[in-house]
């Protein structure tokens, strides 16, 4: 069985919650919807080139422009080998580059490339589709409750992590950049 298989959800989506979540069938809820949505997210950023947690990673840059790695690794909450290795992904299809920052020669900056610009256009269109999928058995009103719940379960969420320390945000988050 290939990788690509063994993560394919089951066909049937009624299964019943094991006994082990009885206490917390939210929670468990909530744990198969991220894992079809980011299986969703995976297959369109596959056909972009990317994989799953670099288009975090852009987006950012995107949207800061030039920032030290550092920087970058702390947002994303990732192990700092998980961020380098996504990088030098990125760097080697072009769509990011890295220099020495003028300020701090032992710090590196890194940006996105002028030629990234159209991957931010074909991200944002996945992204787009993939909204329109998950929500599509939702009318306008329910999209909104959705979003307003999920933006309250993520501030309570976000709040027993800062507490912790804020040290294991990307264990936390499982590991999903931009959450932290």
């Amino acid at each position: 069985m290939t990788a690509e298989a063994a993560q394919e959800p089951r066909a049937t989506p009624e299964c019943s919650a094991p006994r082990a979540v009885l206490e917390g069938p939210v929670s468990h809820a909530i744990s198969r919807v991220a894992r079809l949505h980011r299986i969703a997210a995976g297959r369109a950023l596959r056909d972009l080139g990317l994989h799953p947690g670099q288009e975090f990673l852009m987006m950012h840059l995107w949207d800061n422009g030039a920032v030290r790695q550092s920087e970058l690794i702390k947002t994303v909450g990732l192990d700092p080998s998980t961020v380098t290795k996504m990088l030098q992904r990125l760097e080697h299809a072009g769509h990011v580059r890295r220099r020495p920052d003028p300020s701090d020669r032992r710090a590196s900056l890194v940006e996105a490339t002028d030629s990234s610009c159209g991957l931010l256009v074909e991200v944002r269109r996945a992204w787009g589709e993939l909204e329109r999928q998950t929500l599509d058995g939702l009318d306008g009103a329910e999209r909104t409750e959705l979003a307003r719940l999920l933006g309250k379960v993520e501030a309570t969420l976000w709040s027993e992590v800062a507490r912790g320390g804020g040290a294991e945000c990307g264990a936390a988050a499982g590991g999903e950049p931009g959450l932290c």
